[in-house]
């Protein structure tokens, strides 16, 4: 009996079958050790659990809702601008359909009304002038150090914090999170932070300028004094002016500050994910068509 060779083209497919498996195994290890670690680091972050939010931005399809960014950045200017920078964010996107969705008029007002330190092209110095479109939102302290000797320490800035402020949800929850699209971890932990002021518990004390805050995930004492309260800031909508409402108003505004593109994200992804099933569907009936007649 004549020995047959397998062609150039099962060879192919042999070697890319021995690569995926290891490919497998490998993913298979990684997630094997992410399973052992992640207890053990939700228990290092004090384990406090943050609520999931009903957020309008949430999910595959899910969008900014434009009149809670405006409230947001209602309470940002009011609220938390005295001390905390959004120095990645311009003005100008204050105007996009994706985002709060100001007027053009409204931008420019809205940026006119920050004064911005700028340089003279003629003889080199320093001068202030109202904001344009095209500035970012300037910080209130000149550098670091001044923000740090006003406040005990430097506010953070708010341009990604509602992406760098997130608790670590270990296991199962990273896992299903992957699964589900979950990315609001950001700001559900603003919104449970800023809610999560309480008096100490007895016999309890902390050092001179902190606030007990057990949602805070480096421990349960915090430099901010609560930025927020029923009444705080005065809504032209008719909105409620609660603590809650504030706090879910700043945390979507935050959102929409780190991540602007997101609805475009989104919908990039969808259309992407509806290519790959569609190849994938056409890859399989080429793959049936041209091994029909062919014994494996």
């Amino acid at each position: 009996m004549l020995e047959t060779r397998p062609t150039p083209l099962a060879r192919i497919g042999k070697l890319v079958g021995t690569a995926g498996l290891s490919v497998a195994l490998l993913c298979g290890a990684g997630t094997a050790l992410a399973l052992l670690a992640a207890p053990a680091s939700a228990a290092e972050e004090g384990g406090h659990h943050i609520e999931k939010q009903d957020w309008t931005f949430a999910g595959i399809f899910g969008q900014y809702d434009q009149a809670q960014l405006q409230r947001g950045l209602k309470v940002y200017r009011e609220a938390c601008s005295a001390c905390h920078s959004m120095k990645m964010v311009p003005f100008r996107t204050l105007a996009s359909h994706q985002g709060p969705n100001f007027s053009e008029e409204a931008m420019e007002q809205i940026a006119s009304e920050y004064t911005i330190t700028d340089i003279s092209n003629e003889d080199g110095q320093p001068f202030d002038r109202p904001g344009r479109p095209t500035d970012y939102f300037p910080s209130p302290y000149p550098n670091a150090a001044a923000a740090a000797a006003a406040n005990g320490a430097a506010p953070p800035d708010f341009s990604l914090i509602a992406k760098a402020r997130a608790t670590h949800r270990g296991f199962p929850g990273f896992i299903t999170d992957a699964f589900a699209g979950y990315s609001e971890a950001g700001p559900d932990y603003i919104y449970a932070l800023l809610q999560g002021y309480e008096e100490p518990p007895e016999g309890v004390e902390g050092a001179p300028g902190q606030y007990y805050n057990p949602v805070f995930v480096n421990g349960d004492w915090i430099a901010m004094p609560p930025p927020l309260e029923d009444g705080r800031v005065e809504y032209d909508d008719g909105s409620p002016e609660t603590l809650e409402q504030y706090s879910a108003d700043i945390s979507a505004f935050l959102m929409w500050a780190a991540e602007p593109h997101l609805e475009e994200r989104k919908q990039i992804g969808f259309r992407v994910m509806i290519f790959l099933i569609v190849f994938a569907v056409l890859l399989f009936m080429t793959k049936k068509k041209l091994w029909r007649n062919v014994e494996h």
